[in-house]
């Protein structure tokens, strides 16, 4: 397994193939997933956390059963940029997942993601129960939403690259 630039990733992802968005909390790990086309997120439920071993077993089923070509783990950078606690928890799981899957990893800042995401969900008008609930996939899918974005702008700049003289 490796850890990505999205620029690295954008030139490995065999195409129709989906790319799935972490986000990593301390009681559960937000699931969200890419349409083959690459265009659209759409949350999954939550895994609820236990310990490394079984989350990580929960992990690459889900991906197997997704056919995920790559991993967008949201990066909890502090709101200065630098890194704290959190982000230092989120590397050393995507290095001790590295040691049970060949999937790669991409992090991704997700500064505000969580943020927006409930923002999204009060505006549905999401009871507050039901928004603890779905919160970490809604996470999940901004991360990802914005990771694909990318991924297109980069796939546009590539393609407008080849037309140049």
């Amino acid at each position: 397994m490796a850890i990505l630039t999205m620029e690295e990733l954008a030139e490995r992802l065999p195409p129709y193939q989906s790319v799935a968005g972490l986000d990593l909390g301390t009681k559960t790990i937000g699931l969200s997933v890419s349409d083959l086309g690459r265009r659209f997120a759409t949350p999954r439920d939550v895994i609820r956390r236990v310990k490394f071993g079984a989350d990580a077993q929960a992990l690459i089923a889900f991906a197997e059963k997704e056919r995920v070509a790559a991993f967008i783990i949201g990066l909890p950078v502090n709101m200065d940029g630098s890194e704290g606690p959190r982000c230092q928890a989120t590397r050393a799981f995507v290095r001790n997942m590295g040691e049970k899957t060949d999937i790669p990893f991409v992090l991704w800042d997700e500064r505000l993601s969580t943020v927006a995401a409930e923002r999204v969900l009060i505006e549905m008008d999401v009871s507050r129960k039901k928004r603890a609930e779905r919160i970490d996939s809604a996470a999940a899918s901004f991360i990802l939403q914005g990771a694909l974005d990318r991924l297109t702008s980069l796939a546009r700049g590539a393609s407008g690259d080849r037309d140049a003289p």
